[in-house]
């Protein structure tokens, strides 16, 4: 017997005739990803029932992409150590938390629409904090999505980003690989869809920096990323509404939010202390190994921006 939370009439709605999804068969397909997982000598993944579903509606229920998916996550977490190594509910995390950078908005965009979520840079303190950091906590708050937020899973998710505000110590930081290995991430092996990425206030150092970036990504992404000059442009295709109070909406409070937040990391203290136990051994990988340049291909000797 299958331990799911149940969905909405309108999520169940859009998992049957766009995700495939037959509620009957459920089980079955998560017994054969149990058993495609233990014939794997190589991999070692998590397998209760929220988490193994979620690829399941990631991948439109195709068990051969379900199965891809869930190898390249491992894969590409067991590579990236310095992203998904020691992540740890560390104070580091709970002060990025209560900073208010990185928030996801308690409504969705409509009864079965995406979850939104909001990063504002203004937030983010480049003298305390590297963007590895604010990157390696999105992944934990986007891996707390998979169990727990069934519009992300479902109706996938959609970022929006403040850029008002970007510091010359911030831009400074950006590495391009990072970001480039992150797209990757994103398209191969997370199974929460991102629909759409939404930038507003964006500074015209921001737009070279922005279409650089872009262009690192795999074309799919690049066509999802939308610019706005300002707030009022953004509300054009996403309403107000759905904002928090501090952009002039009704989804929530930005402080309480992250009060919010806050306790639900913390109740994935144990879920995080535990997380080195999975991923892939390449050494014990039935037929050719993978490695970063077969995952990123050649990423060029580019790292991070020179600014004086």
């Amino acid at each position: 017997m299958t331990e799911l939370r149940p969905l909405s009439a309108e999520l169940r709605r859009i998992a049957e005739t766009e995700l495939n999804e037959v509620e009957e068969r459920v089980p079955a397909d998560l017994a054969a990803l149990r058993d495609w997982l233990a014939k794997q000598p190589h991999l070692r993944g998590r397998q209760d029932d929220q988490f193994l579903v979620g690829f399941l509606r990631g991948c439109k229920f195709s068990l051969e992409k379900t199965k891809s998916k869930l190898d390249h996550f491992y894969t590409i977490k067991t590579l990236m150590p310095e992203l998904f190594g020691n992540r740890l509910v560390d104070e580091k995390n709970l002060i990025l938390c209560r900073s208010g950078t990185y928030v996801r908005l308690p409504k969705p965009w409509g009864t079965d629409g995406p979850r939104l979520q909001l990063t504002n840079y203004e937030k983010f303190d480049p003298k305390k904090f590297k963007l590895l950091d604010l990157f390696r906590y999105q992944t934990m708050i986007t891996e707390q999505s998979i169990r727990e937020d069934d519009h992300s899973n479902v109706s996938g998710y959609v970022e929006i980003i403040d850029m008002a505000k970007l510091s010359l110590s911030f831009l400074a930081q950006l590495d391009f690989t990072l970001i480039k290995r992150m797209g990757i991430f994103a398209e191969k092996a997370q199974p929460t869809r991102l629909k759409g990425v939404h930038l507003i206030n964006c500074p015209k150092e921001g737009v070279a920096l922005l279409n650089l970036a872009k262009s690192l990504m795999p074309s799919k992404l690049q066509q999802r990323f939308h610019v706005y000059k300002n707030l009022e442009q953004l509300n054009e295709v996403i309403p107000r509404e759905y904002l928090p109070e501090e952009y002039g909406g009704n989804n929530g409070r930005i402080a309480d939010i992250q009060a919010e937040a806050e306790k639900q990391l913390m109740s994935y203290k144990s879920y995080f202390a535990e997380d080195s136990q999975y991923g892939v051994d390449e050494h014990l990988r039935p037929g050719k190994r993978v490695n970063a340049d077969s995952i990123f291909g050649v990423e060029g000797s580019f790292r991070k921006l020179d600014i004086d």
